[in-house]
């Protein structure tokens, strides 16, 4: 009986630790480089890099631009930002996707903000995976069920674009 109570007992300590690290695979697959699209034209726009951050949660950034500079031939700039003090950072670099985890029962990674530097505005968001290397990004206001947002899909890349 005392044998068969400590089998249980290692059994069930060596199978939550990797149920845990089943889940963490599973959430760390987002982290990568991502290829975004103009929503107009849906040429590529810019390369986003997502990766878990110190405190636990994913973010993304800027890594690479199309169009990294403006007509006059400056670098672009968050000059749409509501915040007039923001206005100056460049768009490059900057962290567009904040705060997200990963929600297993879902699939997906939410809780989290987009910003848009073309409008300077944010947006709640949630990401999703549709297939192997297409994300689902779903960027709303209010509540995501209220219908009001919009989706995009961006695509899964091997390395940083130069």
């Amino acid at each position: 009986m005392k044998q068969t109570l400590i089998l249980v007992i290692m059994s069930i300590t060596m199978v939550f630790p990797s149920v845990a690290r089943a889940q963490a695979g599973k959430a760390d697959r987002i982290a990568g480089f991502y290829l975004t699209y103009d929503d107009e034209t849906g040429k590529e726009k810019s390369q986003v890099k997502i990766h878990k951050a110190s405190n636990g949660k994913y973010v993304g950034e800027i890594v690479w631009l199309k169009e990294p500079k403006e007509t006059n031939g400056k670098e672009k700039l968050d000059k749409n930002n509501p915040d007039t003090k923001l206005q100056s950072r460049k768009v490059m670099g900057l962290q567009i996707l904040k705060d997200f985890t990963y929600d297993a029962d879902e699939d997906e990674w939410s809780e989290g903000t987009i910003y848009n530097p073309s409008s300077g505005k944010t947006y709640n968001c949630y990401m999703k995976f549709e297939s192997g290397k297409s994300l689902k990004i779903r960027g709303y206001i209010g509540a995501a069920w209220m219908g009001l947002g919009k989706t995009a899909v961006w695509t899964k890349e091997e390395t940083i674009r130069k």
